[in-house]
């Protein structure tokens, strides 16, 4: 799994500096290999065993699964695998069909004795029919019914198109969502994707809004064409929709007195972006992007679009934006960055902005963040810190990850800053 970083945080201008973001890149790369790979979640029955469930074995216990099997599209054929499964009292809380071209997908929401292993539900099912069986370990959310939830989703994402790909994220369950954007200078990026989009087993693609590509994979589990067609249907709402972010603002009073905003951005923020840019000195793109800047066009539009995760602004009380700071939706991972114009920084505005994206990112789900950075970027460093999370240190070359593990959602207050309000 190879993230394009150059998507994100590389701008070449020469071949010099081609060369210093190879190594960069080698020595990223080097760390994803080592950290990250695919595997399948591990309630899986093709997986370790789950580590044990406290008071799991307790008499009078029990336990939540999610269960997918194939069964033949024939009468009586559900009739069986219901009453095997109660054969070892486990009940069946709700269920959904997925009609295949053969056979029917049935997927169910179970509860069973503390005591009985998925190995064990899995074999009752294989003896009674099932094939293609896949269960894992299920939570209280699960026990909200499928139109509720999917409303749910397509709420979130009327009135923030940013949410669109964490909506696919827990409509879908475990997967990865990559968008690859339109052409530089119009055009689509479909790739041979028709209108409709393309289901492949494990890989579903969609056309973006925007002329790009949605690609979600799944590897341990096949898509359904059920899946897919609630998965296309949220896409065209975010389409027919069109741009939009929330509107709330927070007005926040520093230290020494000056007020500065917080609120979302995106892409009609461009040329408000490309003009801190200018401002900024080399030091500062340097500590931020890792390299030389050059085409802003290509990389600002990148980093405000919705498409590819959220941004928040900082300016002024006149107007002027100083700071921004992305989350970026990367895969199955999500990134931090910030950027604060050299006049306003060391007052706080960068720790403010990647506490706020932190917070929404457990918000949103995510299990960790990380930040790219250079050894040498101690404000970078300190703002990490100042998160009070857990953290993990990774550096190859001079290139810094910094991956924060998140629990509870971190507090977005201005204690450093002074006072805020909403609007």
């Amino acid at each position: 799994m190879t993230r394009k970083v150059t998507e994100v945080t590389n701008l070449k201008n020469d071949c010099r500096s081609a060369t210093s973001w190879q190594r960069i890149t080698a020595a990223f790369n080097t760390w994803r290999t080592r950290r990250h790979e695919h595997a399948p979640p591990t309630g899986d029955t093709e997986s370790p065993a789950p580590e044990p469930v406290p008071g799991a074995n307790t008499p009078g216990a029990s336990t939540l699964w999610r269960m997918r099997t194939t069964v033949k599209d024939e009468p009586g054929s559900l009739a069986v695998l219901c009453t095997a499964l109660a054969g070892h009292r486990v009940d069946i809380l709700s269920l959904q069909t997925h009609p295949l071209a053969e056979g029917t997908v049935d997927e169910f929401l179970l509860r069973a004795p503390g005591e009985l292993p998925a190995s064990a539900i899995a074999t009752a099912v294989r003896t009674a029919g099932g094939t293609d069986t896949w269960i894992e370990r299920a939570d209280a959310h699960d026990l909200v019914d499928a139109p509720t939830r999917i409303l749910g989703l397509a709420a979130r994402t009327a009135l923030d198109a940013a949410e669109l790909p964490l909506a696919l994220r827990q409509l879908l369950g475990r997967c990865t969502i990559r968008s690859q954007p339109a052409p530089v200078g119009g055009g689509r990026a479909s790739g041979g994707v028709p209108v409709e989009g393309a289901l492949d087993d494990t890989v579903m693609r969609l056309r973006a809004p925007e002329g790009g590509v949605i690609t979600v994979e799944r590897p341990y589990l096949p898509f359904t064409p059920t899946e897919f067609a609630r998965a296309r249907a949220l896409v065209e709402l975010d389409a027919r929709l069109g741009p939009r972010v929330p509107h709330s603002r927070d007005v926040l009073t520093l230290a020494e007195g000056s007020d500065i905003t917080v609120r979302r951005a995106d892409t009609r923020d461009l040329e408000a972006a490309r003009a801190m840019h200018e401002r900024c000195s080399d030091r500062t793109l340097k500590l931020r992007y890792h390299g030389p800047v050059g085409d802003a066009d290509r990389y600002l539009n990148h980093l405000l679009s919705p498409r590819f995760g959220r941004t928040l602004a900082v300016q002024t009380a006149s107007g002027r934006l100083v700071g921004l700071g992305h989350l970026l939706w990367d895969g199955d991972e999500t990134e931090v960055a910030v950027i604060v114009e050299d006049a306003w920084q060391r007052r706080g505005v960068g720790a403010e902005l990647l506490s706020r994206l932190v917070a929404m990112a457990a918000e949103g789900g995510c299990r960790s963040v990380y930040a790219v950075t250079q050894a040498s970027n101690t404000g970078m460093v300190a703002a990490m810190r100042g998160l009070g999370l857990p953290l993990d240190y990774q550096i190859e070359e001079g290139t810094l990850v910094i991956t924060a593990r998140l629990g509870e959602p971190v507090s977005t207050g201005a204690g450093e800053l002074g006072s805020a309000s909403a609007s």
